[in-house]
């Protein structure tokens, strides 16, 4: 299953759209390589995603056949490894001005 795709089913990214542009924009790493959208995706590949406001590692417990899952089940996929909510405060320079006073 293509890495956008499976973003999206399992619900770690809302739409298929927004996993797409992660991927171009270098935000999203499988096995600490930079992988576009159209990467397959393998049982034990661990998937970091890094977005504005979290950052995630996860691993692939098992592939998805179909092209939905209940939320309920959505677990059994993959495994989290680790989840940090990202604050404006932690990004250096996010509120930083141009100007110079």
């Amino acid at each position: 299953m293509r890495l956008d795709k499976y973003l999206q089913v399992t619900g770690l990214i809302k739409r298929r759209a927004l996993a797409n542009e992660a991927c171009k924009l270098g935000l999203i790493q499988v096995n600490q390589v930079v992988a576009k959208p159209t990467r397959e995706i393998a049982v034990n590949d661990i998937i970091d995603i890094k977005l504005a406001r979290r950052e995630m590692t996860v691993k692939v417990l098992q592939l998805i056949q179909g092209n939905s899952l209940k939320k309920a089940v959505r677990n059994e996929y993959f495994s989290v490894i680790r989840d940090v909510e990202r604050r404006p405060e932690d990004m250096e320079d996010f509120w930083q001005d141009d100007t110079d006073e």
